[in-house]
């Protein structure tokens, strides 16, 4: 039972908090260099309803792997096209970043109340329950930004790598995007992945961890 509730408040953290705030940040990022696109397809929202793509969540559900609809830009909007399309990248992952060192500081001041007041402390189960899905969200969304920072299309990270690349060579292989993808989905079902994603999360989790927690320690908590 704990188990499936585990994957249920993960699943559903990912399909209705974290790929929304995700997509959102893009379409804000883009905005604020200029391009109307997002706010005119009603994408500049953290509605879930206007970023779920079903059959993304529904392999987020089944297999442990999805997505969500891509915010349409335009870079013509931008004085610079190249390093916008970076910056535009690069605010998916970063708010994922954000969210989870808030979702730390939250479970902290958590644990903080339980240990100084001993509200929840008899009650374990509730209190593992509000816990875990804290330190879910957290987890979730390390493993996303890491994963999105992948420098393969069609991950942000691709777009943030080829910013240093000639403009020739990033359209050539911009269109093989879709044909990467569905290379990258096979070495994934593979768990190729998983050891270097799972290395990296772990490493920024920690960092995250470590500057949530510092205003506890320095005050005793």
């Amino acid at each position: 039972m704990s188990e499936i509730i585990i994957y249920a408040l993960s699943s559903f953290v990912v399909i209705f908090l974290t790929l929304p705030i995700h997509e959102w940040a893009h379409g804000f990022a883009s905005t604020k260099l200029g391009d109307p696109t997002p706010r005119y397809q009603g994408r500049l929202t953290l509605n879930p309803m206007a970023h779920i793509d079903w059959l993304g969540a529904a392999g987020i559900l089944f297999f442990g792997i999805g997505w969500a609809k891509p915010v349409q830009v335009n870079a013509r909007y931008y004085k610079n096209p190249k390093w916008g399309m970076a910056l535009v990248a690069l605010a998916g992952p970063l708010s994922n970043i954000i969210v989870a060192f808030i979702s730390i500081f939250i479970y902290r001041i958590l644990q903080s109340v339980v240990l100084l007041t001993g509200v929840l402390a008899d009650n374990y189960t509730l209190l593992w329950v509000i816990s875990l899905f804290f330190v879910s969200i957290a987890q979730i969304n390390v493993h996303l930004a890491v994963f999105n920072l992948i420098p393969i299309p069609p991950f942000d990270g691709s777009r943030i790598l080829f910013t240093f690349l000639p403009q020739k060579y990033y359209f050539k292989i911009m269109r093989y995007e879709r044909y990467i993808f569905l290379g990258i989905l096979v070495l994934l079902y593979t768990g190729i992945f998983d050891a270097p994603i799972s290395f990296l999360s772990d490493a920024v989790l920690n960092a995250i961890l470590a500057f949530a927690t510092l205003p506890f320690k320095l005050l005793g908590v």
